[in-house]
């Protein structure tokens, strides 16, 4: 899947949550894309950005170093 300006982890939490949730939201986002999917994806990455909420990790000014995953 190639990268898109937003996507589905970046409304679930953004930096806040781990490398592997991104993985998951990732995989659950291709498994149903939807026109009205991405269409709430958009609107709702303008409000994260709005509410500043997400931004940052609890030990890292933003994300820490992806360092691979664990399976």
């Amino acid at each position: 899947m190639r990268p898109g300006l937003t996507g589905y982890a970046q409304i679930h939490g953004r930096n806040a949550i781990s490398w592997e949730e991104k993985f998951s939201f990732d995989v659950e986002y291709a498994k149903k894309i939807t026109l009205v999917g991405d269409l709430k994806i958009i609107f709702k990455t303008v409000l994260m950005v709005f509410k500043r909420e997400g931004i940052n990790s609890q030990n890292a000014a933003t994300m820490e170093v992806f360092k691979g995953s664990r399976n």
